[in-house]
């Protein structure tokens, strides 16, 4: 996960402090940043998984097994989602 930060955030006029709120001249609200190298970092990742398990869904999606193949087919697919199931957790 991303590490974040903190802030207040004036609802008017957009003004960011941190760690504490102004004077009360504003009215505020509180809010969360992060890092946007770190943000991307992760985003990154999520779409790496996500591709890799959309890749095996395109696949169930477009494939007729042949007369007689259906179990052993079903099971080569089973095999490749645990795959990117597992890709996915690291």
């Amino acid at each position: 996960m991303v590490d974040r930060i903190t802030a207040w955030q004036c609802i008017g006029c957009g003004r960011i402090e941190a760690p504490q709120q102004c004077i009360g001249v504003c009215r505020d609200r509180k809010v969360e940043f992060v890092e946007a190298d770190a943000h991307d970092a992760e985003v990154q990742a999520l779409r790496r998984q996500a591709e890799a398990l959309f890749a095996v869904v395109r696949q169930i999606a477009n494939t007729t097994p042949r007369k007689g193949e259906c179990e052993r087919t079903w099971q080569a697919l089973q095999a490749r989602a645990r795959q990117a199931l597992e890709a996915a957790r690291r």
